[in-house]
């Protein structure tokens, strides 16, 4: 932890981020939560507040911009439920759901939900065997795999829900190449909706979103 005294709300302030006080209070609670697993299960790297808010606050109002209201929402690879807890606070009207192939980090974020005092489903499943069961409208992905992989996974499943929303890096772009290169960009539309730089750094993050050229019927 940073040695710093700060605060939550504090942090939010210098990044101009405007919420309710019960979401602020909401947002502490689980990130409190997070970071006492975090001492048993390496979860996240981003363990005071300013990462906390620069990193995982930031990317996840930057993703709710593009969510349209109602919308069924699933986190892909959540590992410590970022970005979907995190939405479920600043968009309440959103239905989101997480999962997590790996045991131990579904089992850890159901506890840090539940701690947090939050009510948000959470699945030991593969994404693709959700998906498969349909009735999502966006899959949210951040930091789980790149581009290549994830069309591999979703290949045959676009009938089944209607888009991915992808926080990427500078990288993105030889990503979508080789994407590319490999035909899996064939039938698919890749927009980049916003870049916004990383604080602290030189490097910008972007938001994409994929969704078939043909919709869904």
């Amino acid at each position: 932890m940073n040695e710093t005294v700060d605060t939550l709300s504090s942090a939010l302030a210098r990044h101009q981020i405007e919420l309710e006080a019960e979401q602020i209070e909401q947002l502490d609670r689980y990130a409190q939560v997070l970071w006492q697993w975090n001492e048993r299960l390496n979860l996240t790297r981003h363990t005071d507040y300013e990462k906390f808010v620069t990193r995982d606050v930031v990317d996840s109002m930057w993703l709710e911009r593009f969510i349209d209201a109602g919308e069924r929402v699933l986190d892909v690879g959540t590992g410590g439920g970022v970005p979907g807890v995190i939405l479920s606070i600043v968009r309440p009207d959103l239905e989101v759901e997480l999962c997590d192939s790996v045991a131990k980090k579904a089992l850890a974020v159901q506890q840090i939900v539940t701690e947090s005092g939050l009510r948000l489903p959470v699945h030991h499943r593969r994404a693709e065997d959700l998906v498969f069961i349909g009735g999502y409208n966006t899959l949210v992905v951040r930091a789980v795999a790149p581009l290549t992989k994830l069309l591999t996974w979703f290949s045959e499943l676009w009938s089944h829900f209607d888009r991915l929303l992808l926080v990427k890096g500078p990288a993105w772009v030889e990503e979508r190449a080789e994407a590319r290169e490999r035909g899996q960009m064939r039938l698919l539309r890749l927009s980049k909706l916003a870049e916004y730089p990383l604080p602290g750094t030189e490097s910008a993050s972007v938001i994409l979103e994929v969704r078939p050229k043909e919709p869904r019927g």
